[in-house]
């Protein structure tokens, strides 16, 4: 029903991808042909993820790739839903083919991350995010939710407050982080146990709540970063509190916690390897990773 909407105000040719990362070729494809000037992406944040890296996979150019437009198909489309889009299928493409006939379109930015030049990880590929990534205790939780998804497991928010728990009973560095942020003309900062990387707000939901990390967060800035440096019980208490009762006027605040807004570039280090995460996608273990906010990046129908 969805592609015979689509199909009645447009040229469409759909495709069902049958592998991991066969929707970045297709992006991939989209962006090296000549005559598509629109990628619509029918699913969660993992596939929109592969469609952009495809799109992007030579850079930016916002007036001669083909646009993006998203149909939210997971579990929890936190992309298609911080672009104002009904979490819903059938009202998400109602909402873009009146977007089409107006010519209603943004140019957002995105996040890049990449190795770190002079590290083990500097031969790491590119890899563009939409809306959050991290380093530390939040990708250790979403691989863990990978893991039961791998074993036939679905993904609801349920899952993901039981790993939440697991990941922080079995986290070796409550008290004492390893990851330190570096950047330009800055002081670092150190002994962080967790780092999230959000390119727009809110961060996530959990099913119908908004959570906000980094409330300021928005897709015409840079990146901005929240860090925690201890996950003892009273932090997590007081920080989980605050994230679940977060607003786009106030997010968490704490003597443990750092808050940065608008970021252009920077590094997170860590003294050991540590899971990494980019919407919703675990991308396995790195000691270094560096972050770029990209301004006006992508076209999307909005």
């Amino acid at each position: 029903m969805l592609i015979h909407a689509l199909a009645s105000e447009m040229k469409l040719e759909a495709v069902t991808t049958e592998y991991r990362g066969h929707a970045r070729d297709l992006g991939r494809q989209a962006a090296l042909g000549d005559d598509i000037d629109l990628v619509v992406a029918l699913g969660g944040d993992g596939t929109v993820n592969e469609v952009v890296n495809g799109l992007l996979h030579a850079g930016p150019d916002p007036e001669r790739l083909p646009g993006l437009a998203v149909v939210p198909g997971g579990s929890t489309n936190v992309f298609a839903r911080a672009l104002g889009l009904p979490n819903d299928a059938v009202e998400a493409t109602g909402a873009l083919l009146d977007a089409l006939r107006q010519g209603s379109e943004r140019t957002v930015g995105l996040g890049l991350a990449s190795g770190t030049p002079g590290t083990e990880d500097e031969a790491v590929p590119e890899r563009w995010f939409t809306f959050n990534a991290g380093l530390g205790f939040d990708a250790g939780v979403v691989g863990r939710v990978e893991q039961h998804r791998e074993r036939g497991k679905k993904s609801t928010h349920a899952l993901y407050v039981r790993q939440v728990v697991r990941q922080l009973l079995g986290e070796p560095n409550r008290r004492h982080g390893t990851i330190t942020l570096e950047r330009a003309g800055e002081e670092p900062v150190e002994d962080l146990v967790l780092s999230i990387v959000s390119n727009t707000s809110p961060w996530t939901f959990l099913g119908n709540r908004p959570i906000y990390a980094s409330p300021q967060a928005s897709f015409d800035t840079g990146l901005d970063l929240f860090g925690l440096s201890r996950l003892s019980t009273p932090a997590v208490a007081r920080y989980g509190t605050q994230l679940l009762t977060s607003s786009p006027e106030r997010g968490p605040r704490g003597k443990h916690a750092v808050t940065l807004h608008d970021l252009d570039r920077f590094t997170l280090h860590s003294k050991a390897p540590l899971p990494l995460q980019m919407d919703g996608d675990h991308l396995g273990l790195r000691t270094s990773v560096t972050f770029t906010g990209v301004r006006r990046a992508l076209r999307v129908i909005v």
